[in-house]
């Protein structure tokens, strides 16, 4: 289980304090290059050949029927329903809240300068299916594309034996509450290359169009055939396992700190659940509860294995600044505060996914119905990228407009900079248009 670290008094590098899961995706890449090339031309029917090898089932069709996707709705559990809809409600709130406004800008008399944002024309979105059902992720990846405007969205999720070759129906339905009419039972690397290079049937129609762009986490095979597609299309990122950092003190409650680890740590035995506070009580409260807690869970042989991991841990630093620099230098997916001065503490954390702020703000609800997004950065990428948000399905833009006077105002800069770097064209194509 959880090791405890006692750091009091250590002139350790605190960069260098926890180690993270292994993923190695370079010893995954010569099993998804050729799964990649007999998608790019094989289309529809190598996708399906390949779900049947790996997903232990053929999918009747490539593309789900919309009859499925409306059964899948009407058959909904009406709690989930009701909480999917909730969490649709709230997404799409925060999200519209993130879009940017375009400006325009006079740098100089009759000359204007738009900035303006123009979303991605198609997109497509991975939603996993392994040890889990993930219709939150559904919503996480749709709310942010339709405020951003994207025309074209389709979804892909692993077809399922369970359920006739398609997709779990929770996902469908997930689908259908937000009318994506265009959803395919393809999973893994075979998914990701249809996405990328577009899937045409034995007569060379068009089944599945390319995208512009693909979101969505998925396992490590998921992962590389992102990374080698990266280029011919556009990626999110490179989703890793997922992880918890608690940075608590002695006002914490130990049950709700043990209880939001351990609930990280079902997802994945990779996953990372790490505790960081400068109380040796709330330390051994907290392995006590943690302990007891598992003993109790359903995914109990994962989440001890999860905890067992060099990635999990408790560690006791001196001071909450210690805590703060642990916090920044580790750059966790998920960081809680559960301290006696969280507010003062939020203004110091720079690395981080999300932060969630209180002993009533767990990261679960950040993954079900907070209306904030769950796809976020890990592996310590949360020194340099966002999660998932309306802009990562758009992009910048700027439209130049001089007329012949604000052009007049700076010709000879342009010639004298043209001239400077040996690209004398360059002036000459602005001194032109005066003579």
């Amino acid at each position: 289980m959880l090791t405890l670290k006692d750091l009091r008094g250590s002139t350790a590098d605190v960069a260098t304090v926890l180690p993270r899961a292994e993923q190695d995706v370079s010893a995954t890449v010569e099993t998804v290059k050729p799964i990649l090339e007999q998608v790019r031309t094989g289309g529809v029917e190598a996708v399906l050949d390949l779900s049947e090898k790996f997903d232990g089932v053929r999918p009747p069709s490539l593309r789900v029927p919309q009859e499925k996707l409306d059964e899948a709705l009407e058959q909904l559990d009406p709690s989930i329903r009701e909480a999917l809809e909730e969490l649709i409600t709230r997404a799409r709130e925060v999200h519209a809240a993130q879009l940017p406004a375009a400006s325009v800008i006079s740098p100089g008399p009759d000359a204007r300068i738009t900035n303006r944002w123009t979303p991605v024309r198609r997109v497509g979105l991975y939603v996993p299916g392994g040890q889990a059902v993930y219709p939150s992720s559904v919503v996480m990846n749709v709310v942010p594309a339709q405020v951003a405007g994207v025309e074209s969205l389709t979804i892909t999720s692993p077809p399922q034996a369970e359920f006739g070759g398609y997709p779990h129906p929770v996902v469908l339905a997930a689908a259908a509450l937000l009318d994506i009419g265009e959803v395919y039972a393809a999973g893994g690397a075979q998914a990701v290359g249809m996405l990328a290079h577009g899937a045409k049937d034995s007569e060379g129609e068009q089944v599945c169009a390319p995208v512009s762009l693909i979101t969505g986490p998925g396992n490590i095979f998921v992962v590389t055939a992102k990374r080698a597609v990266q280029g011919v299309v556009g990626i999110d990122s490179e989703a890793g396992p997922t992880e918890i950092m608690v940075l608590a003190d002695e006002t914490a409650d130990a049950a709700l700190v043990a209880a939001d680890l351990i609930s990280q740590a079902e997802h994945d035995e990779l996953a990372a659940a790490v505790l960081v506070t400068d109380s040796m009580d709330l330390a051994e409260s907290v392995l006590e509860q943690v302990a007891a807690q598992t003993e109790s869970t359903e995914h109990v042989a994962r989440v001890k294995a999860s905890l067992s991991g060099e990635q999990s841990a408790v560690l006791v630093v001196d001071s909450l600044d210690v805590a703060v620099e642990v916090a920044n230098a580790y750059g966790a997916e998920h960081l809680e505060l559960m301290t006696g001065k969280d507010e003062e503490l939020l203004d110091r954390i720079h690395n981080a996914g999300a932060v969630f702020v209180g002993s009533y703000t767990p990261v679960s609800l950040g993954d079900y119905c907070a209306g904030s997004n769950h796809v976020l950065p890990t592996g310590g990428a949360s020194a340099y990228s966002s999660g998932l948000n309306v802009t990562s399905f758009m992009r910048s833009q700027q439209v130049i407009h001089y007329g012949r006077d604000g052009l007049d105002q700076v010709a000879g800069h342009v010639s004298a900079l043209a001239a400077a770097e040996g690209l004398p064209a360059h002036g000459e194509a602005v001194q032109i248009r005066f003579r």
